[in-house]
């Protein structure tokens, strides 16, 4: 039960962070929306936005690894995991 909520918490965290970052509503983060193709950003965004989800969650997200995570949901997870 406990990983839920925490994955719950990350969740809420990422779509915070993104909605800022890329000026949108926070109805449109939703766990299934692609950075790109659903929110609208381009490549500065996405560097930006990884760049901010290092330093809310406090870990270190390698190039090769923020090239596949290109939706919410991916983000939630990756965090999650590097979390454990």
């Amino acid at each position: 039960m406990e990983k839920k909520i925490e994955r719950e918490e990350i969740l809420k965290k990422v779509r915070e962070v993104v909605a800022d970052k890329l000026s949108i509503s926070e109805d449109q983060v939703t766990e299934s929306a692609s950075f790109v193709e659903d929110l609208g950003a381009d490549s500065l965004d996405t560097v930006e936005l990884v760049m901010a989800l290092e330093e809310t969650f406090g870990i270190s997200i390698p190039d090769e690894e923020a090239e596949k995570i290109s939706t919410v949901g991916k983000a939630v997870d990756y965090i999650v995991n590097r979390l454990k």
